[in-house]
């Protein structure tokens, strides 16, 4: 029986993550909402959800004593970051004037500006982007399996990621610019979207973490 931890730091919509978990999760395995470092550094697989502010998200991790927790994870089994689960990952964020995240990888959180445009169109586009969009999957992996490229996931995000290294990407969407929309790199998967509210997707996508090894491919 695998132990799947959705680690709880007081930011975001978690019981929906874990219910979309407990859907799609092996028979027997259990699916626990945690905030206790102990706990995320036990189990098989650790989810990394959020949203809201960078700055409160470090704020919040730090002060539930979770930073060695969520980086030891991060260094040694299967792990999903779902939005500022995924951009915290990043060195630095452009928010608040700029703030420091846990530096996992190297880049930066862009802000999409003021008043992006649509580059065929001209159209203004509305900050936060919000609402559903397509995921180009940019390279195979195990995460992808039974997901059509261009499949539709839903966005809530002011914010995107942009790593410096090209290799991390898994996937980009286009929203004024195109952006990183999923990252990975040996047992990391994180995405910018949130698939716990992208249907049929988003829980394959959940289901397909649920029973990954951490491998690559």
């Amino acid at each position: 029986m695998a132990v799947l931890a959705i680690i709880d730091y007081g930011m975001g919509n978690l019981r929906s993550v874990s219910n979309a978990l407990l859907r799609v999760a092996p028979a027997g395995d259990r699916v626990v909402l945690t905030s206790s470092p102990e706990v995320v550094r036990a189990a098989d697989r650790v989810v990394f959800p959020g949203q809201g502010a960078a700055r409160d998200c470090m704020r919040e991790i730090v002060g539930h004593g979770l930073v060695d927790a969520v980086l030891d994870a991060a260094a040694s089994r299967p792990f999903l970051g779902i939005c500022m689960g995924m951009q915290v990952l990043l060195a630095h964020s452009e928010e608040n004037g700029g703030i420091d995240c846990l530096g996992v990888y190297p880049g930066t959180v862009r802000y999409f500006g003021r008043s992006p445009r649509d580059p065929l169109s001209g159209e203004r586009l509305k900050v936060p982007h919000m609402g559903w969009n397509q995921l180009q999957q940019s390279r195979p992996h195990p995460l992808w399996s039974g997901i059509l490229d261009l499949s539709r996931f839903y966005f809530v995000h002011s914010y995107y990621v942009a790593p410096a290294e090209t290799g991390l990407v898994a996937a980009t969407a286009s929203y004024g610019v195109d952006f990183c929309a999923a990252l990975a790199r040996d047992n990391v998967f994180a995405i910018q979207c949130h698939p716990e509210k992208s249907a049929e997707a988003g829980l394959q996508l959940l289901h397909n973490f649920a029973r990954w090894n951490g491998k690559p491919a």
